[in-house]
């Protein structure tokens, strides 16, 4: 088995993770980010809510709280640095019928306490003038001004690219079997691709992060619940909310809440059911008319008929008394925990790895800030964003983005071609996907799939056999049928 050696091994390559990498990507050591699967970004990074919390909600006093806070703080730069697409919505809690409206204020007690900026209570009309689609039972809301939405693929890529830019080694396809433990100490892990020892370890595996825990001898009391959340996606053409709506939470969560995305659509969910399998991203029948229901409570006009995509989401629900873990292992050396980040973990991700960071520097790594990082990420050209001059000027330069492949959403093979060389490679159909929001409209693909296949092929050099939905396993065709 080949061996690798680092200084810091970086375990899940989600937004947490990636934003790790990048945080230490910063100084001169040597740092791995492996994941198991054939991209960064798949697990719950890819199925969430998408919405930059402004922290409100969470426990004063809480780890939870005080990440989601500086999170946000965070990402008004990020988001910039990164170029990833977002929108600053603000959001809206909201009250139905007058004996909701106390919680109203007890929502907003905790937010001033958790120090979030710009809270105020905002009255049935303003609410109703806001977003008029809302049901006449709403009797105010908790108006939260520094909340938004993000793109949440685009966002972990280009935490992941500019983390490689900058000098980590990312390896995929990766996936943790054995912990290698000598005299207290973690040294290596065995991997699908090799061994890698390193002198710190940082466990970010996501619903995962326990079993790692056990598998080297950690903190067998602390466990993680999977909780699937589902979703629907609404033809933008036929549903357009303004703002993130929230009805009043529950002890499961915020609920099931209706938002705008930053691609325009308008998404329903999630509900929150526990699973004893951690991968089950079933969209299970029940599960969608419960969602439907749900987000009719807020916007009755709501139709089957409108809805274009559904899908599901693992969360990470951790019995720290549900907050998050953030620590160095007090039993097994070399191993930083990184669990139980659940909602708000998205939003959170950059403040989490900038305590990692502290984390590592006190506990005595050194780390020598590097002449010539840099931060900035730029994204590539999005043809559906740019005017007729710009569009003009860019097909000179490449012809093909001349060459639409997905109608719906008028992404181009030069997008693709361009995802697919990035620094962090797209190598499969919903990776090209992530990064070009192709196949999201109202045909999900069934136009596209074909050429997207022939460009995967012709640019990987592999045979239209070898072309997969989502790594190894998920291959399209079986076999060829002439020649």
């Amino acid at each position: 088995m080949q061996s690798r050696d680092f200084d810091v091994v970086v375990m899940g390559a989600g937004i947490v993770g990636s934003m790790i990498a990048r945080a230490l990507s910063r100084y001169a050591i040597r740092v791995a980010l492996v994941d198991r699967a054939n991209d960064v970004g798949t697990g719950a990074s890819c199925a969430n809510s998408a919405i930059l919390h402004s922290g409100h909600d969470p426990s004063p006093g809480s780890l939870k709280a005080e990440m989601n806070r500086r999170g946000n703080e965070l990402w008004h730069d990020l988001v910039h640095e990164l170029e990833v697409g977002h929108r600053w919505t603000g959001a809206m809690i909201i009250a139905l019928g007058d004996e909701q409206l106390p919680g109203l204020k007890k929502l907003l007690a905790r937010g001033t306490e958790n120090q979030i900026p710009g809270l105020e209570i905002i009255s049935r009309a303003e609410v109703l003038k806001r977003e008029p689609l809302l049901t006449p039972d709403v009797s105010g809301a908790l108006w939260t001004p520094t909340a938004g939405v993000i793109d949440p693929f685009g966002g972990t890529v280009a935490a992941a690219e500019n983390a490689v830019t900058n000098g980590v080694s990312l390896f995929l396809n990766a996936e943790i079997h054995d912990a290698l433990v000598s005299d207290g100490t973690l040294i290596a892990v065995q991997t699908t691709a090799g061994e890698f020892r390193a002198r710190w370890f940082i466990n970010a595996l996501g619903v995962h992060a326990d079993d790692f825990m056990h598998l080297a001898g950690d903190r067998p009391d602390f466990a993680i619940t999977a909780r699937r959340g589902e979703y629907f996606i609404f033809d933008p053409n036929r549903v357009q909310v303004q703002n993130v709506l929230f009805p009043m939470p529950t002890d499961k969560g915020k609920g099931i809440l209706v938002s705008t995305t930053a691609h325009g659509n308008t998404f329903v969910g999630p509900n929150a059911e526990e699973v004893a399998d951690k991968e089950d991203t079933t969209a299970t029948r029940d599960g969608m008319a419960e969602i439907l229901e749900g987000g009719r409570r807020l916007i009755p006009s709501l139709e089957s008929r409108d809805i274009i995509a559904g899908f599901s989401g693992v969360r990470a629900t951790g019995n720290a008394n549900r907050d998050f873990v953030i620590e160095i292992s007090a039993t097994v050396g070399g191993l930083l925990n990184v669990a139980g980040i659940e909602s708000p973990g998205y939003v959170s991700a950059p403040a989490i790895a900038e305590r990692v960071e502290g984390l590592l520097r006190n506990a005595g790594l050194e780390m020598v800030a590097k002449n010539e990082w840099n931060p900035r990420r730029p994204a590539r050209p999005a043809f559906k964003e740019l005017n007729h001059e710009q569009r003009s000027d860019l097909i000179r330069r490449n012809p093909n983005y001349g060459r639409i492949v997905c109608r719906c959403e008028n992404v181009t093979e030069g997008e693709i071609v361009d995802a697919i060389h990035s620094p962090v490679p797209a190598r499969d159909y919903d990776a090209i996907k992530r990064r070009c929001w192709l196949g999201t409209g109202r045909c999900q693909g069934s136009f596209d799939y074909p050429r997207v296949m022939e460009i995967l092929s012709r640019e990987l050099d592999i045979p239209m056999t070898a072309v997969t939905k989502k790594g190894p396993g998920s291959e399209f065709l079986a076999r060829t049928t002439k020649g």
